[in-house]
């Protein structure tokens, strides 16, 4: 009786073309062949990065370690006819004169259905919000904008002692749901594609692993090895390792300088260093795990806040100044979380179905610790709270997906402090409305301050939200330092369950 066979649901083509350096023709060629080859290989690699050969996709340059190759040049591409042209398109460049390539890896972005028959299904067609979005950003990735770069290829073993096909399907799945239980642990600090590649290599998928860290890579694959998926069924192909650098540091890749280049020696301004690329796209994980099909990856942040936007020194400081004045400042519940805040105009029982389908798959991870919206009189605010800083971003690229997403307020401000887990008694929650009324009477007349809100929790009326925003963080302090604001801070002990809590925004 013939195994089942699990089915798969396909997206976008991947290349992963490797390419060493001819360095001796380099050093002989004369300066101004040099140059032309350079500046022929920035555009290139530019214009790839910026898609402008298909409608979507998405591409990426890598310094590769070691002696297989100098440079890993990776694509996405919606067809084969895209993917081909982009590789084609490579080979006319004077800068491809230099370059041989060592290794490639033709393959298509996979999800399938070993934790759940949903995910194989078209993204629009599934009714879990969480899950839909999940599903799309493994079929149709942006690549992250983590430093480090891991990619091998690996295939299930077929031996007389342990063959992955003729293992019964609730075994496999078992197992699967065993790896990807490992991978939950890794959530925002290590993101994976996975693209299948039966037809199209001697493996029969590719992995990739991007990380901030290193060793959070090798940790992670390190555990992995003992669990019963790889260490009876895994064979793996050779490990390539790289960092990430941006086109135009092309020519600093070349001379052999730090590349990224740092800020201040970039002949093109902004920050191309490893601070740049900490903003990943996608750190978090899913409910599905780290598993051979897949990992959560996110689409951006527009419209999210993040509470370490201000300068680390900064903050301390001011957290500093505020327990002096006897204000407990630190981040929520005292831990080193990592917040984002995005604000809606959508109605408040539709965000609320929305959030909460993400939330149910949020909670799968051990970095998750709290997402709420937050009614106010004019619009919500939905709160993403998490242990790690990519982790955070990363939820809030899929927050700013939800529907009515809006500028913050105040976005004119310089400043802004969020006052979070105002807790109050049941008893007393009319009075702290009414004294918020006050307080905003105060803060209307204050020099620099340009907006506060009261918002109450969708679930909770008695988990309060103030949100204010400030022209400096000079006037805000002013505030804090003042009679009235002393005077609420000791009102506040009779009515508040807790402490109240700040956490601040750039």
């Amino acid at each position: 009786m013939p195994k089942q066979v699990p089915p798969t649901r396909e997206g976008w083509y991947a290349l992963h073309d490797f390419r060493t350096i001819d360095w001796d023709a380099w050093r002989d060629a004369p300066e101004r062949t040099r140059e032309a080859a350079l500046a022929d290989g920035v555009e290139f690699l530019q214009a790839r990065e910026s898609v402008t050969d298909a409608e979507d996709g998405s591409s990426a340059v890598f310094s590769i370690m070691g002696h297989e190759a100098d440079l890993l040049i990776l694509h996405f591409r919606p067809t084969v006819a895209a993917l081909d042209t982009a590789e084609r398109a490579f080979e006319r460049t004077e800068f491809a004169d230099f370059t041989e390539r060592t290794d490639s890896y033709t393959s298509v972005t996979e999800v399938g259905s070993y934790t759940s028959d949903e995910m194989v299904k078209a993204p629009e067609d599934i009714e879990d919000t969480g899950m839909a979005r999940y599903v799309a950003s493994k079929l149709y990735p942006d690549i992250p904008d983590a430093e480090f770069v891991c990619f091998y290829p690996m295939s299930k073993r077929r031996l007389p002692e342990a063959n992955w096909y003729d293992t019964p399907y609730d075994e496999r799945a078992e197992m699967m749901a065993s790896h990807g239980e490992i991978g939950k642990t890794y959530a925002g600090k290590v993101t994976q594609i996975i693209t299948g590649s039966i037809g199209m290599e001697e493996y029969e998928w590719g992995v990739d692993l991007f990380s901030n860290d290193p060793t959070h890579i090798k940790d992670i694959l390190y555990e992995m090895r003992f669990d019963e998926a790889s260490s009876r069924f895994a064979e793996f192909g050779s490990f390539s390792f790289g960092r990430r650098f941006p086109p135009e540091d092309l020519p600093a890749f070349m001379a052999g300088e730090e590349i990224p280049t740092p800020e201040d020696a970039h002949p093109h301004g902004g920050a191309h260093g490893a601070a740049g690329h900490e903003h990943s796209h996608g750190d978090t994980e899913h409910e599905h795990g780290h598993a051979e099909h897949g990992e959560s990856h996110g689409h951006g942040d527009d419209g999210a806040d993040s509470p370490h936007g201000t300068d680390e020194k900064e903050a301390e400081g001011i957290r500093g100044e505020l327990q002096d004045l006897d204000i407990y400042a630190g981040q929520p519940h005292g831990e080193d979380v990592y917040s984002i805040v995005l604000y809606s105009e959508a109605d408040a029982d539709e965000l609320f179905e929305e959030v909460d389908g993400l939330r149910k798959n949020f909670d799968h991870y051990d970095t998750h610790v709290k997402t709420a919206v937050y009614e106010g009189d004019e619009r919500a605010a939905v709160v993403s709270i998490w242990d790690t800083q990519s982790a955070a971003e990363t939820a809030g690229g899929f927050l700013a997906d939800l529907p009515g997403v809006v500028a913050r307020a105040g976005e004119e401000s310089g400043f802004g402090t969020m006052g979070m887990f105002y807790t109050v008694k049941p008893e007393h929650r009319e009075d702290f409305v009414e004294k918020f009324g006050t307080v905003g009477e105060v803060l209307a007349e204050m020099d620099g301050h340009f907006d506060s809100e009261l918002l109450s929790n969708y679930e909770d009326e008695n988990d309060m939200f103030i949100a204010s925003q400030w022209r400096s963080k000079d006037d805000a302090m002013d505030f804090f330092r003042s009679d009235d604001f002393r005077n609420t801070v000791s009102w506040g002990r009779d009515v508040l369950a807790d402490r109240p809590r700040h956490v601040f925004l750039a």
